[in-house]
């Protein structure tokens, strides 16, 4: 026995040993990409010990991936994970959002991470039943509704901010939470607008349970993107923590959330103005030309919680950081406020309000810049459904998976100039008019077919809310904190942001 056992242990050493010297830099039986730039890694394991143990700044790994390769596109081997393709460039962004569209399509990976939170909703969806999703929720998306409707929602929820949490903060001279605070604003707005429920997150002192669960699963829906073995670890991982919240049980806040809200929804249809996002999808007909069932509304519903609600509090809440590090901006928007006559009264008057803030360069520039260094979906990822060839001379092959890295490519001198990592409103002005990069270039609200439906809102809903909270209290930053992201499917802040507030 004892020689059977070590027979078989050398050959198997010797059977690993001559499958090293073939792929010595590459996961075992990855084939190697010729003329696409990479780097070496381990053998048999390729560069997972490298992407597992940069987990936690995973942005800042692609980009120093990007720059030492000098090179917009990269790819990468790691055992158990699909072969990726990333690229920068934005003319290969543009062909595979825009030119190629077709081509490209959400894949298995995406759907096997994210299928337990997002379902079949708009964005992990393809084909018809992607198209029928669009089509339903674009009626929502028009100008009366952001002049008559959305700004009004808007202010209403400000009001309860001002005079709920900040006011007393100024009056007890108390520390808050802003990141907190702007997830609690847009969270309370969407569901007001696209649910009609007033969820009253603003009045909570603690977190909301559908939305800490919301944003559990969110986290680990990133981290089945890096980790090839979570469907053996997730269940290891409930074992060794039995006092935490499980994602199985994470999973049934959210649902009962969505749940009451389609069965609140549908006791009260007849009386509903069908004007909001649920309501058009109550009476819509999915690619089957059916009605839609319970578990359809609810994909929907939480993929339009994510676009709602997270990405403008997140770009509000990294907005006031680069205001409070950067006072010659702070001081530039306080000037455009009172140029434009931005006075309180407007707060009462939403088509009036809209008006003004649809014409202030600055305040726009100074988002447009946040979102160039701060994106709200900072890596996205399809699927090449035949073989393809970049405007870059790269060959993709049909079954690769394709990624483009907004948050790196921001910060890339190659592609932004030598001032790429400098906070610079500026550049987005030119002869006093403001202007917009190629969505390749900039793709913050993605771009082609799939170009974002609520830019308009979440710009117009940020804008609102960073004019009057500049105009009426000063922030100043609690010294000591380590603020940064946390690496997920959209770009929070780790730790949130605590702020000292006063009046102005």
């Amino acid at each position: 026995m004892d020689t059977m056992t070590r027979t078989l242990g050398a050959t198997a050493l010797a059977f690993t040993g001559l499958l090293a010297l073939k792929y010595p830099d590459r996961a075992v039986f990855d084939q190697n990409r010729e003329g696409i730039a990479h780097k070496k890694g381990w053998p048999l394991v390729g560069g997972l010990p490298e992407i597992l143990s940069n987990v936690d700044n995973m942005h800042d790994f692609f980009l120093t991936g990007f720059t030492r390769l000098n090179s917009l596109t990269t790819t990468a081997s790691a055992l158990g994970m699909p072969r990726t393709i990333a690229t920068i460039d934005p003319r290969n962004i543009e062909h595979i959002l825009k030119y190629n569209f077709e081509n490209y399509a959400k894949g298995p990976q995406l759907n096997a991470a994210t299928g337990d939170l997002f379902g079949h909703g708009i964005f992990n969806a393809n084909g018809e039943q992607w198209k029928y999703q669009r089509k339903t929720a674009s009626l929502i998306f028009n100008v009366k509704n952001f002049r008559d409707h959305f700004t009004e929602v808007f202010v209403k929820e400000l009001k309860v901010m001002f005079n709920g949490i900040l006011d007393k903060a100024v009056e007890q001279q108390s520390i808050i939470d802003f990141h907190d605070i702007m997830f609690k604003f847009t969270l309370d707005s969407f569901i007001l607008l696209g649910f009609g429920v007033e969820l009253k997150a603003l009045e909570t002192e603690d977190k909301v349970p559908f939305a800490a669960s919301f944003d559990a699963c969110q986290l680990n829906s990133f981290q089945r993107f890096v980790n090839p073995l979570w469907r053996l670890t997730e269940p290891i991982v409930t074992l060794l923590r039995p006092t935490e919240k499980t994602i199985a049980q994470h999973l049934e806040t959210v649902d009962a959330f969505a749940n009451q809200v389609i069965e609140n929804r549908r006791k009260n249809l007849d009386m509903n103005n069908n004007n909001d996002l649920l309501s058009r999808f109550m009476n819509a007909r999915n690619e089957r030309h059916e009605p839609l069932n319970n578990k359809e509304l609810r994909d929907i519903i939480l993929n339009f919680v994510i676009a709602g609600r997270d990405t403008t509090a997140q770009a509000l809440s990294w907005t006031l950081y680069m205001l409070l590090l950067h006072p010659r901006v702070e001081k530039q928007l306080l000037k455009e406020i009172e140029e434009q006559q931005v006075v309180d009264e407007l707060m009462e008057e939403p088509v009036a309000l809209y008006e003004k803030i649809k014409d202030m360069t600055y305040a726009h520039a100074i988002f447009y810049e946040v979102l160039r260094l701060f994106p709200s979906v900072p890596n996205n990822q399809k699927y090449a459904l035949n073989d393809d060839i970049w405007p870059d001379g790269t060959t993709i092959r049909k079954g690769d998976y394709v990624m483009w890295c907004p948050w790196a490519q921001g910060r890339s001198e190659a592609v932004w100039g030598s001032d790429a990592k400098e906070f610079r409103p500026e550049r987005w002005i030119v002869d006093g008019e403001l202007r917009r990069e190629s969505q390749g270039q900039w793709p913050a609200f993605h771009a082609g077919p799939r170009v974002c439906l609520g830019q308009n809102l979440a710009t117009l809903e940020a804008l609102v809310a960073l004019v009057f909270l500049i105009k009426q209290y000063k922030f100043k930053l609690v010294p000591g904190q380590n603020i940064t992201y946390q690496v997920s499917l959209t770009l929070p802040m780790k730790e949130g942001m605590k702020v000292y507030v006063e009046k102005r």
